[in-house]
């Protein structure tokens, strides 16, 4: 009940059919993996939530537009990016704010039967990455922030493949991503 208005507030509820009508379960929307209201992108708090997240490179980018700098949320919205040798960066991208993003579906998550909890396969993974990155030198061309993210992805098998890359990854953001 709602004091102020003195209206009932009603939370969105869903019934989930099981084999026996009898022991159906319901389900509060929040419970639901695809976006809820606690995860929508924020650009003025920068969240953004299980998104791979990209910003330009001044004049790199300018001569090569397809070229930026990427990095990689967890499920709370927190940003990694690999900014430097041996330096992956939580919540400071090395060349500013996000411009673009892709959320990812968490159903495309892969999961085993012994684990169905999806965000945590999703955070252990941007983390499992982002600890092997913190050992590595930065390499321009081929071991990269784009390299940190597909690392991240190809760990949790994200949409079942395991061949996610650089290339892969700048394209599919440069015609996929959206504007912030």
């Amino acid at each position: 009940m709602n004091t102020e208005t003195s209206e009932k507030v009603i939370t969105p509820s869903t019934i989930i059919p099981i084999e026996s009508p009898s022991k159906q379960v319901q389900m509060n929307e929040e419970s639901f993996l695809p976006n809820t209201l606690t995860e929508r992108i924020d650009p003025k708090r920068v969240r953004y939530p299980h998104c791979i997240v990209w910003t330009p490179i001044p004049v790199l980018t300018w001569l090569f537009p397809f070229v930026g700098h990427m990095g990689i949320a967890r499920t709370d919205g927190v940003i990694r990016d690999f900014a430097g040798p041996y330096y992956v960066s939580e919540d400071d991208m090395a060349f500013g704010l996000p411009t673009r993003y892709l959320q990812l579906d968490l159903t495309r998550v892969s999961t085993t039967s012994n684990s169905n909890n999806v965000r945590t396969i999703y955070d252990k993974s941007v983390e499992q990455a982002s600890d092997e990155y913190k050992k590595r030198m930065h390499n321009l061309c081929c071991d990269n922030c784009h390299s940190h993210v597909a690392m991240a992805l190809n760990t949790m098998g994200y949409d079942r493949k395991y061949t996610y890359n650089m290339v892969s990854l700048a394209c599919w953001m440069f015609f996929c991503g959206k504007f912030v």
